[in-house]
């Protein structure tokens, strides 16, 4: 191995030892599984801010959309960015102060907790539903993590690919089963400063080696379609594919996501004061657009790099790997430059570890509390609920592990998919169940089967019947669930008047 590779080696294993001592200095404070999957209800405004955007921002922040950026053009990746720009901007500004307020009344440290309570629903039928919801999709999503992880590491250093997933994986299980919410939380807002860090840097080199933003513009505006907005680049026919209304609003429907994405409304639920949501969301919003944007940027300059001949298009083999092969370029002017290249690979660690770590806690405890403890074992110790949460982190991890062994995994699709199972099963019933007194757990049921159901149903049949449904999931299944939930709400009878008394003592709330 040689001394760019030592530098880069010992930048990502300080980085490691960092997190999992992280998850050590908090694993003296969880003293129950309220302080383990909310911590206490104790963040403050700026590492809920960022904590909530770093586990937002997945690996494919960092190499989904750069890749998506080179390989077609900024049309795809242009309106998936103001589509979640935007949705980003609304969940914090219509839905954070709501649940944080709703789920303090009904003192609820789960997403399905906070579904079982609104309605006060003895059966705990809807906890058990959205827990499945959570494990099904959350499973593949960190799996996609531990895929990001895996590719890194075996490009750089040429190790076997399946060893180099499992490594990160026992870090990320390491630090989150033993330091638990504000472990994951601390170490999401120092890994969003690393991942910012790390986009800065890159892009910046990318663009001076591409030959500023005036040559770059020049050698990639004679690709067709690449820098417009109703078009895709396609490479292997050199050809322009049209980007249709239809196809540009299901685009932008990825912003309808973020009202039903677990790790994010968790940590609205765990801020210490509702009233400094304002402050973090602005923090949020802005980091969120800059993040995005540099992002696109990144995929952009790759392309640019190879018109311009300073990065052959053979060594871009994987386009979502762009910025591994740009940090290694880097690391080869000297020390100082191999350990910048560490620090920019690590920033692919954060993206990976910040969401992996928000979407175990997630899934965990919905397995463990929701399913385990609340439905089966309802008179088990704090001690052995805080034990069965440690074991089922485990072995969600070995199942998202397993899923993850293919080294030809799409993390972009994959990461697509799942986010559309979280904004259809969720979204519309979290939207209703803050803003609608009339809804009723029924609705709310069957919101989330009927939203689930149909992201399956519209990827893998109805979108391949013709082109004209070959549109993000997302969208047609939100759509599905929010007409169930109002329909079957109003089909049967009005909540309780205890639950209508709730929702107008949360909906006062200053």
């Amino acid at each position: 191995m040689d001394s760019s590779k030592i530098c880069i080696l010992i930048a990502i294993l300080v980085y490691m030892i960092l997190v999992v001592g992280i998850g050590f200095y908090y694993s003296k404070k969880n003293k129950n599984a309220d302080d383990f999957y909310l911590g206490g209800r104790k963040l403050g405004p700026f590492v809920t801010a960022m904590s909530a955007e770093a586990s937002d921002m997945s690996s494919w922040l960092l190499m989904g959309l750069p890749g998506l950026a080179y390989a077609t053009g900024i049309c795809d990746v242009g309106w998936t960015a103001i589509g979640l720009a935007v949705g980003t901007y609304l969940n914090w500004l219509i839905v954070s102060k709501r649940v944080r307020k709703y789920s303090q009344i009904n003192n609820a440290t789960t997403i399905p907790a906070f579904f079982t309570n609104r309605f006060k629903d003895k059966s705990n039928i809807l906890a058990v539903i959205a827990a499945l919801v959570i494990i099904i999709f959350f499973v593949p999503y960190t799996a996609s993590g531990f895929a990001a992880c895996g590719k890194l590491f075996s490009s750089l250093f040429g190790v076997d690919y399946v060893i180099a997933m499992l490594i990160c994986a026992v870090v990320i299980v390491a630090y989150t089963t033993i330091g638990g919410f504000m472990a994951a939380s601390t170490s999401d807002f120092l890994q969003s400063e690393i991942m910012t860090m790390a986009l800065a840097a890159v892009v910046i080199y990318m663009v001076v080696n591409a030959g500023g933003f005036d040559t770059m513009s020049q050698n990639l505006s004679t690709l067709p379609g690449y820098f417009r907005m109703d078009a895709t680049y396609i490479a292997e026919t050199n050809s322009a594919s049209p980007y249709g209304p239809l196809k540009i609003v299901s685009t932008l429907a990825w912003g309808l996501g973020y009202f039903g994405m677990p790790h994010i409304l968790l940590r609205f639920m765990a801020i210490e004061d509702a009233n400094k949501l304002k402050l973090s969301r602005r923090v949020a919003s802005v980091w969120v657009v800059i993040a995005m944007g540099i992002a696109v940027l990144i995929g952009v300059a790759g392309l640019g790099m190879v018109k311009n001949g300073t990065l052959s298009a053979e060594t871009v083999a994987d386009p979502e790997r762009i910025i591994v092969y740009i940090a290694d370029m880097i690391s080869q002017h000297g020390v100082i430059a191999a350990l910048l290249a560490g620090v920019i690979l690590a920033g692919i660690l954060a993206a990976t570890m910040s969401t992996a770590d928000s979407q175990l806690l997630a899934a965990a405890s919905s397995a463990s509390q929701n399913i385990i403890k609340e439905t089966f074992c309802k008179n088990i110790s704090e001690k052995t609920v805080m034990i069965i949460a440690r074991v089922s982190v485990l072995m969600i991890s070995v199942v998202a592990a397993f899923l993850a062994l293919d080294p030809d995994s799409s993390v972009f699709k994959i990461v697509s998919f799942a986010w559309a199972g979280f904004g259809a099963a969720f979204g519309p019933a979290m939207l209703m169940m803050l803003f609608w007194r009339r809804v009723n757990k029924w609705g709310v049921l069957a919101g989330m089967v009927s939203g689930g159901v149909m992201v399956f149903v519209w990827k893998f049949g109805i979108a391949n019947i013709s082109p004209a449904f070959n549109v993000y999931e997302l969208l047609p299944a939100f759509i599905i669930s929010l007409v169930c939930i109002i329909v079957v709400s109003l089909l049967t009878p009005a909540p309780s008047q205890d639950v209508l008394d709730e929702f107008d003592k949360a909906k006062a709330m200053k």
